[in-house]
């Protein structure tokens, strides 16, 4: 990787300089002096309007717009996030960036860029009110690159121009006269260099307001009449910041921004602000670097050959921020009184102007750690040099005022050199220019005479095109006149052919629609009437065979009423019977299904009884071994332990704490019991409250059986009432109903089974949940037993080490010992007790468990039988009233067979006569068509057997030619007699062409043509015309040589007469 790294970041079209304006609130003086307000402020459409005039004169106005305008209301931090805030993301990013305030004296520029500390320092200085824009800046810029966690590093520097010498605010010492020298800086073209300005590397931001406040003390102010504190200088506060980057490689480059905070001294009119004597001085120096300032500007928006920047030495600092490579910011401050209109409106011409100037910014160069410390070895080698050649007193030296006198004049020479290099490099820019332009206009005329041989070429084309477009146009005028002609003929033909067409054809018409009525009505009536004859007959017909297919049908019908309704009954028996069966198999099942659940129950209390005596002896036995273990364990190791008395007792404590931890875990255990054979009585309780609701679901659905039954029946002898008003749908409705109850009650018997289901279901649940209980509180005492001997274990251990070194005091040991056996032998026994209690209680309780089952068992069969008898005592009667109701429909179906026999009678009857009546009507009511007397004669009709023939284009074009020749040759003869008098007598054109055109006519005659134009063609063939045709109306008869003469000139260039002689003979 190269030590340079070249900017990457380049805007090749330019940026303008943003400008934003700043109008301040009346101040006292404004007010005392009753001044109005001229300027006002619209910052949402950023436009600023000054009103020219006077007081009362609302129209004279002058209107201006910005990037941004702030009102009088507008606060320190409103300007500074809206103009700085951005700017900071790019100097941070590696730009110059510049902002500077320029303005009237005593309209607030001081105030935007340093501000004032509030009264009493209530506030710090990022958070005053009234801070501005350096001191926000200067905390932003630490906020910023402490968050990013880059390593970085801050410069600041504090120049002053004061009557055009530059002084440095920043100085160690406390005079600051001494002047500092500028010079231009070589690896920057626009940029300059402060010889001896220090720039002090600042930490945070709290050494940055210390170094204002420093600055801001030897800054030169004084009072004048329009401004108490104000400025006598403009000063320039720099910041250059240093950052480091790594590349992808791993390198360490260093990124330079750097941010120029610019406060100028505002122009002043010297009469009005009351100056004299120096500070008449310091207000000309002033306004003249501002002159010059103006003046910079206004070069950069004409875009001069030649910008005035060594004119003043606030222009050469401003330099690169004026269409330079740096991103520039202006703030104008004006007043909004109107004793300072004048003032007002110069800023804002000042800043209006400023708004075009075009900077180019670019991204500084990023440098590498590699070069600046070979930028800083070989500045440290100079230094050295320089200070050796000092000490060693080598080279030329030179008394003081010789060289200063040799470096004014060199100085004086660099600037005249780099201004004539400036008036030499705009006055070849110049001469490019002239030079391009030159050359541009040598290109354009040349393309301009191509252009223009092209378009005389083309022009002779066009020439020729039109003489023979022309010829071909006096072609077809002639064809066209013959054809029209003709066509005209044809017309008046046509008409005749066609009127007579119109007569014969209405009277053909008027014929054929005589025909055709008498035909159509004869034809109509006669196929009506054999068409309704025969459609009455088939429809009669029709209608008997359908009315004997009816009876047929419907004797067909109640024989199949008869038959199913003897199937029906049988198959309501059978239905019954099915039904009995069905619930006396449920109850079967139900009754075996309660007797096995009941049997499991019994076996797993028998098991659960096993279980618990055996769990009780083992208890029992290990509670005996324990307590010979303990006697042993205690007895035999507790004499050893005398020797110790302080750490045997420190040893009974934790002895006696572990035997309270498994008292604890033994009456845990106790409540695990307890609460055991509690869980399991709960649950006994529970298998017999389910028993109970299922069999007493079980008995209320009987009822429920019993009440659909009373209700079917009910619903029968309804049915029953309305079958002798409607016998085919109640049959239907009766059979539908039948099905839907015998299905309910099936319904009815299968929810029963499911509750059965259910509540045997629930006593195996529960009869598993039992067991389940009792294997795990036998395996929580097998293991609470198994902890207590491991604990006991572990103290008998412990209590073995602690009597060993107890040795000395063995006495009251072996007593505390035996009080201990006692206390566990006699727990021992407790438990004993208290387990045998509890099983016995256990036993107890599994007998009343097994009595009560036997007892509902009994209960469920009884309570079945009963319901079984109740159904076939209930399903008997409802049997035989269906029989005697199916007999009655069989009565009722054969009356009414007899009735429809009656009615198919009646309806022969009625259709024989509706034959005769339609017979009648279309033997006398029919009509025949009677004549009109319209009916046309035969006649003659007149009309033209000929046509006259269409002649063809090539007829037409051959007869045009030979007209064309024959009138050639007249003119040939014209022209032969012409030449032989021409010394006698002129002749006449008039003449000649009245002859040429009566030749024309006679022609014409011949041929029959009335109206067609003639042409002929003299030396440039050009065409005259004699007469024209009144149908395109042509009016000019003639035309004098002179005419001719002129369009031969026009058109074509004169010729000599050879050619048309030549081409005559």
């Amino acid at each position: 990787m190269s030590n340079l790294i070249p900017t990457t970041k380049k805007d090749e079209k330019g940026r303008n300089i943003q400008v934003v304006v700043r109008c301040r609130p009346f101040n006292a003086v404004e007010r005392k002096s009753n001044a109005y307000g001229v300027v006002d402020c619209d910052s949402n459409r950023k436009e600023v309007t000054v009103r020219t005039g006077s007081a009362n004169d609302k129209t004279a106005k002058k209107m201006y717009t910005f990037d941004m305008v702030f009102g009088p209301s507008a606060k320190q931090i409103d300007v500074y996030r809206s103009v700085v805030y951005p700017i900071l993301d790019e100097v941070i990013m590696g730009y110059n960036c510049t902002i500077f305030a320029y303005g009237q004296t005593g309209t607030g520029k001081t105030f935007t860029m340093e501000g004032e500390r509030s009264p009493n320092e209530e506030f710090t200085w990022e958070e005053d009110p009234l801070a501005g824009v350096i001191p926000r800046t200067l905390h932003q810029i630490f906020e910023k690159l402490t968050s990013n966690g880059t390593e970085f590093s801050v410069k600041v520097s504090l120049l002053e121009i004061y009557n055009e010498e530059l002084f440095d605010l920043l100085s160690p010492s406390a005079d600051v006269s001494e002047r500092l020298q500028l010079f231009d800086d070589p690896r920057n073209k626009r940029g300059v260099i402060v010889k001896g300005l220090e720039e002090i590397t600042v930490h945070n931001k709290n050494e940055v307001y210390q170094i204002l406040e420093r600055g801001a003390a030897k800054r030169k102010t004084a009072s004048t009449l329009m401004n108490a504190y104000s400025s006598r200088s403009h000063s320039v506060f720099s910041v250059t910041i240093h950052m480091k980057e790594m590349t992808m490689e791993g390198e360490e480059l260093v990124k330079i921004g750097k941010l120029n905070l610019v406060d100028l001294a505002g122009s002043e009119n010297i009469g009005r602000s009351g100056a004299v004597d120096k500070r008449a001085r310091e207000a000309g120096n002033i306004n003249q670097s501002l002159l010059t300032l103006g003046r910079v500007i206004t070069a950069l928006v004409e875009r001069g050959p030649h910008v005035p920047y060594r004119e003043s030495k606030l222009t050469r600092i401003l330099q690169d921020s004026l269409g330079g490579r740096t991103k520039t910011s202006i703030i104008a401050t004006v007043s909004p009184a109107s004793n300072n209109l004048e003032e007002t409106l110069s800023t804002l011409d000042y800043a209006n102007r400023a708004k075009s100037i075009m900077n180019k910014p670019e991204v500084n160069q990023k440098l590498t750690k590699r070069t600046l410390i070979k930028e800083y070895t070989e500045e440290i080698e100079r230094l050295k040099r320089d200070l050796a050649a000092t000490r060693e007193k080598h080279g030329v030296y030179l008394s003081a005022e010789n060289y200063e006198s040799m470096n004014s004049k060199l100085m004086s020479q660099e600037e005249q050199i780099i201004e004539y290099t400036e008036r030499i490099a705009a006055a070849e820019e110049e001469l490019k220019r002239v030079m391009e332009l030159f050359t541009d206009s040598k290109q354009k005329l040349e393309q301009y005479s191509e252009d223009l041989q092209d378009k005389g070429q083309q022009l002779v084309e066009a020439h020729k095109d039109l003489q023979e477009t022309k010829q071909k146009l006096t072609q077809e005028v002639f064809i066209t006149t013959q054809l029209q002609t003709t066509e005209s003929q044809l017309y008046n033909a046509a008409g005749q052919l066609l009127s007579t067409a119109e007569v014969s054809t209405s009277d053909v018409g008027g014929l054929h629609a005589k025909l055709q009525r008498v035909k159509a009505v004869e034809q109509h009536n006669t196929a009506a009437q054999s068409n309704f004859a025969q459609s009455m007959e088939q429809n009669c017909s029709s209608m008997q065979s359908a009315l004997q297919e009816h009876s047929l049908k419907h004797a067909a019908m109640l024989d199949h009423y008869r038959h199913a309704t003897a199937e029906l009954l049988g198959g309501t028996g059978r239905v019954f019977e099915e039904a009995v069966g069905s619930v006396l198999r449920s109850y079967s099942a139900v009754r075996e299904a309660v007797e096995e659940g009941v049997d499991g129950c019994k076996a797993k209390l028998l098991l659960q009884e096993e279980l618990t005596k055996e769990s009780r002896d083992a208890m029992l036995q290990m509670l005996e071994e324990h307590k010979l273990h303990l006697e042993e364990v205690l007895i035999a190791k507790a004499m050893p332990a005398i020797g110790s008395i302080m750490a045997v007792n420190e040893g009974l404590k934790q002895t006696l704490q572990r035997y309270n931890v498994l008292d604890g875990q033994m009456v845990g255990m106790k409540a695990e019991m307890t609460a055991f054979f509690s869980g399991h009585m709960a649950a006994l309780a529970s298998m017999r409250e389910t028993a109970v609701q299922g069999f007493t679901s079980l008995q209320a659905e009987h009822h429920k059986l019993k009440g659909q039954m009373d209700q079917a029946n009910r619903q029968h002898k309804t049915r029953v009432a309305q079958l002798l008003q409607c016998v085919q749908d109640q049959m239907n409705l009766l059979a539908l109903d039948t099905q839907s109850d015998f299905k309910e009650l099936q319904e009815a018997s299968d929810a029963q089974g499911a509750l059965l289901e259910t509540l045997k279901n629930t006593v195996q649940s529960q009869c598993t949940e039992a067991e389940q209980e009792s294997s795990s509180v036998g395996a929580r005492l097998s293991s609470c037993t198994d902890g207590v001997m491991k604990e006991m274990s572990g103290v008998a251990e412990e209590g073995r080490m602690t009597l060993e070194e107890g040795a000395g005091y063995c006495s009251l040991l072996q007593s505390s010992l035996e009080s201990l056996a006692e206390s566990s032998l006699q727990w021992c026994h407790a438990a004993r007790d208290l387990t045998e209690r509890r099983a016995k209680e256990q036993l107890t309780l599994a007998e009343e468990n097994k009595a009560t089952v036997h007892k509902l068992l009994k209960h469920v069969e009884e309570r079945g039988q009963a319901a079984v008898e109740e159904c076939r005592t209930l399903l008997a009667p409802v049997q035989q009233e269906m029989e005697v109701l199916l007999k009655r429909v069989e009565v009722q179906t054969g009356e009414d067979q007899a009735v429809l026999q009656q009615h198919r009678e009646e309806l022969s009857t009625l259709a024989a006569q509706a034959l005769d009546t339609v017979n009648h009507f279309l033997s006398n009511e029919l009509q025949q068509d009677l004549p009109t007397g319209t009916t046309p004669k035969r006649k003659e009709y007149m009309y033209p057997r000929v046509l006259v023939p269409l002649r063809s284009r090539t007829e037409l074009e051959e007869e045009f030619r030979a007209q064309q020749e024959e009138l050639m040759s007249v003119l040939g003869q014209c022209e032969v007699l012409m030449e032989g008098e021409e010394e006698e007598k002129p002749v006449d054109q008039d003449s000649l062409e009245d002859d040429v055109c009566s030749s024309s006519d006679s022609n014409s005659t011949q041929q029959s043509m009335s109206d067609e134009n003639l042409m002929c063609y003299e030396e440039g063939r050009v065409p005259f015309f004699k007469k024209k045709s009144k149908k395109e109306n042509f009016s000019s008869k003639s035309l004098n040589r002179s005419k001719v003469a002129e369009n031969e000139t026009s058109v074509t260039p004169p010729r000599s007469r050879l050619p048309l002689r030549t081409q005559n003979q």
